[in-house]
């Protein structure tokens, strides 16, 4: 009976303190397509960082747009210079908070369904999105993975007439972050 007890103890500890640690990663990837008829667009970031506190459901990313990676050179520099405006918006902000946080058990190694309430800050523009995707909690760390849409006309992104039909009118956006523990 007492080693039940004693047991007990140890798991509820164990239990608050991993439920309770921050998680994040300065590497994290995130790509953008676009797929029209007349060419396929796509961008790849690995320097993308993110932060969540499991205790709060918090989720904090800051994407540094310059850092996304284009097969061809003249498309990142249109991206940058005349699309997102790099100079004058160097950052993609994403804040939002888990909203079934109670739904997830910390002590399953398996990916769990999340949904995320987040405003999404593109171009100085925010926006509030529902995001679905998936968190996968280890002993090392928490691994998570979203794909969603946004519309670059959301974000007061203008694209010049001359190449409208090369750019689509939702982009799809996937994130893929490997985070570790940090300590508070």
């Amino acid at each position: 009976m007492e080693k039940k007890i004693i047991t007990l103890i140890v798991l509820l500890t164990l239990s608050v303190l991993a439920f309770s640690q921050k998680y994040a990663t300065r590497n994290g990837y995130v790509r953008f397509f676009s797929a029209t008829p007349i060419e396929n667009i796509e961008a790849v970031n690995n320097q993308a960082s993110c932060i969540v506190e499991l205790e709060t459901g918090e989720v904090v990313s800051k994407i540094l747009m310059e850092a996304f990676h284009f097969e061809k050179a003249l498309m990142q520099e249109h991206f940058n210079e005349n699309y997102v405006e790099s100079d004058l918006f160097p950052q993609a902000i994403l804040k939002g908070k888990i909203i079934n946080l109670n739904s997830i058990n910390i002590h399953q190694p398996e990916k769990q369904e999340v949904v995320l309430n987040a405003e999404l800050t593109i171009h100085g523009v925010t926006q509030k999105k529902e995001i679905k995707g998936t968190l996968q909690i280890s002993s090392v760390g928490v691994n998570a993975s979203a794909s969603f849409m946004v519309k670059p006309a959301d974000f007061n992104i203008k694209i010049p007439k001359a190449v409208a039909n090369n750019i689509a009118k939702e982009v799809e956006v996937t994130v893929k972050f490997e985070m570790e523990s940090i300590k508070k």
